[in-house]
Parts: C-alpha cells; structure tokens; sequence
C-alpha cells in the first residue's frame, strides 16, 4: 500500500520519475520536526511534494525541486525548461507572464494593488509603478489662518491642515534673534514623489520651506527606480 501511495504522489507532481525514484524520495512513515518551520513573509506552509511534512513555499525565482514545491497560491510552478538534465529548476509563473513581487507578495503583470493607503501602484514588466493617492496640495500662510501645518489625524490615512495660533511674546523673541524672519520658521515640506521615469535616471520633486528666508519653493533630486534593461542587439545600428 505505501509502494501505491509513493507512486501515485509521483504521479500528481506532474514529474516523470521511476517507483524506484520516488520510493527513496518519499518514505513511509513520515518523519517530520515536531515544529513547522517558521516562514518568511509572503511563503505559506504546504506540503512537501511527497504530501508528508510541512515546508515553506518557495516564491517567485527560488530554486525548487521534486521535494521543495512552489507557491501555487501565486500560480508558480517548479519550470524546468532552463534547467539541463532536471537539475536548477525555478518557481516561475505557469503562463510564462512576468510579474513583479512587492513586500514578499507576488503580482501579475498589470495587476493594480494597494501597498498602503496612500499609495496605488500597477505590476507592469516585471517592474511596478505608483501613484500617490493623497493630495499633496500646499497650504500658504493668510491672514486667518498664519501658520498653517499638515498633520497626521488618527483615524485617517491622508494627513491633513489645521491653523496653530502663536504667542505674541513669541514672535516678538524670535525677531529679536533673526532679523531676517519677523516669525519663527517652522520647518515644513511633503515628502518626496515617485521617481519620474520608471528605469534609469528620473527625478522626484517636493515642497518644503527649509530655506534660508523660510519660503515655499519646489525642490528637485536625481532619482533612479531601477536600472533600464539592455536593447536587444537583434537589430543593427542605423547611421
């Protein structure tokens, strides 16, 4: 009986191996650690692929095996096709799609997800980009409401304005010691946008006022997603 049970294990793997593969790889009784191994995040325990003891799937790009299966969750499966004489098999995607994997969880290609409240990206060539989903409005100082400042309201995912009242006294010290600024400067800026170019050199912008007269202004920096992927060399050069 547990010659049948090896055999038809083998069989439902999807793998061509002898009986006699399959009963050294699979033995009866099973002999397991008592406690499961603990897995990174984004790999579930499953079965090993004898259906004996508790593993961690593998994820996207990971070596595999007969043993060691992948994360079918995420429609990965053990590929072969690059790997000579059955041996260097990976997790890759059943349809050969590309996909990107974000926080040890695996998306297909143009898959649009939510990594947080403020942000929603889209799985696109194996790459992912975002687009904030908080205004990132600005807020100038006016008669009503002076010092205006941005903060996070419980409850809530976007940051929002509220108007602070200041001390007369306060200002009064604070232009004593900077004749500059008749008011103190409270530092304020957002934080920095996705980079401009999903590969290579881009650049990302915010507003901040830390500055030498403590004013509003839109700052710059080079950013770089990821590195672009080489141009095939199937064409030839055009002069």
């Amino acid at each position: 009986i547990a010659t049948i049970s090896q055999k038809t294990t083998c069989m439902e793997s999807g793998m061509a191996l002898p009986p006699q593969v399959c009963a050294q790889l699979c033995r009866r009784p099973c002999y397991c650690p008592w406690v499961p191994p603990r897995c990174p995040r984004g790999s579930p325990l499953v079965l090993d692929g004898c259906g004996c003891c508790k593993i961690c799937a593998r994820r996207l790009g990971e070596p595999c095996d007969f043993l060691h299966v992948c994360d079918q969750s995420q429609g990965l499966v053990c590929d072969y096709s690059a790997a000579p004489a059955g041996t260097g098999a990976t997790c890759n995607f059943e349809d050969s799609e590309e996909g990107c994997e974000v926080n040890g969880r695996v998306y297909r290609d143009g898959e649009v997800f939510q990594p947080s409240c403020k942000l929603q990206c889209r799985c696109l060539d194996g790459g992912f980009t975002c687009v904030p989903l908080c205004q990132e409005d600005v807020r100038l100082p006016t008669p009503d409401c002076p010092y205006p400042r941005r903060v996070e309201v419980p409850g809530k995912c976007c940051p929002e304005w509220i108007c602070e009242a200041r001390d007369q006294h306060l200002l009064r010290d604070a232009a004593a010691v900077s004749p500059l600024l008749p008011y103190p400067c409270q530092e304020w800026g957002t934080e920095w946008s996705a980079c401009s170019a999903t590969c290579g050199v881009g650049f990302s912008t915010r507003v901040s006022n830390q500055n030498r007269y403590c004013r509003l202004e839109t700052q710059r920096r080079l950013c770089m997603a990821r590195p672009c992927p080489a141009l095939p060399a199937a064409f030839p050069a055009v002069s």
